[in-house]
């Protein structure tokens, strides 16, 4: 059993597929299906996490699921003292290991191109959440992936 798994409750991936699904964005759905490790409530992380979701404000830029494992690396392994160099190092190690798994399951950590869509395509209002949307898009297991990955490398190491 993983970190945060416990018989019987919800694992961060499956926590991260029901907040999206609930209708919180990628980004949202990712931090907030950790807010008990950073010591938040799910609200509160959703919040914090709002601007991400949709490749950044549905800019279809990074992946909102990337965005909220980002988040999450820089609150748990995060440095604060600017000149902590070493820190700094490796934090972005860390990241870049986290952005690769996710792109080599997924193929991009760019949103528009999960979605095979052009660069402003798409762009405006967010799309109704119904079951044909779910099935026509990879986000769901994008927050899934992202999730396995933060849990990974954040919690159990």
């Amino acid at each position: 059993m993983s970190c945060g798994e416990k018989r019987g409750e919800m694992n961060r991936a499956d926590k991260a597929e029901e907040l999206f699904r609930s209708g919180y964005n990628c980004a949202q759905s990712v931090f907030a299906a950790f807010a008990d490790a950073v010591g938040m409530t799910e609200p509160e992380a959703a919040k914090i996490a709002s601007p991400f979701g949709a490749g950044f404000g549905k800019l279809r830029e990074v992946c909102g699921a990337v965005s909220g494992m980002t988040l999450l690396a820089g609150y748990l392994s995060g440095y604060d003292d600017p000149a902590d160099s070493e820190g700094k190092k490796a934090l972005y190690r860390m990241e870049q290991k986290m952005c690769g798994e996710f792109e080599d399951r997924h193929g991009s950590i760019i949103c528009r191109e999960l979605l095979d869509l052009a660069k402003g395509e798409d762009i405006g209002e967010p799309a109704v959440r119904t079951e044909e949307y779910y099935r026509s898009r990879p986000c769901v297991g994008a927050c899934r992936t992202a999730a396995e990955i933060a849990e990974k490398y954040l919690l159990e190491k």
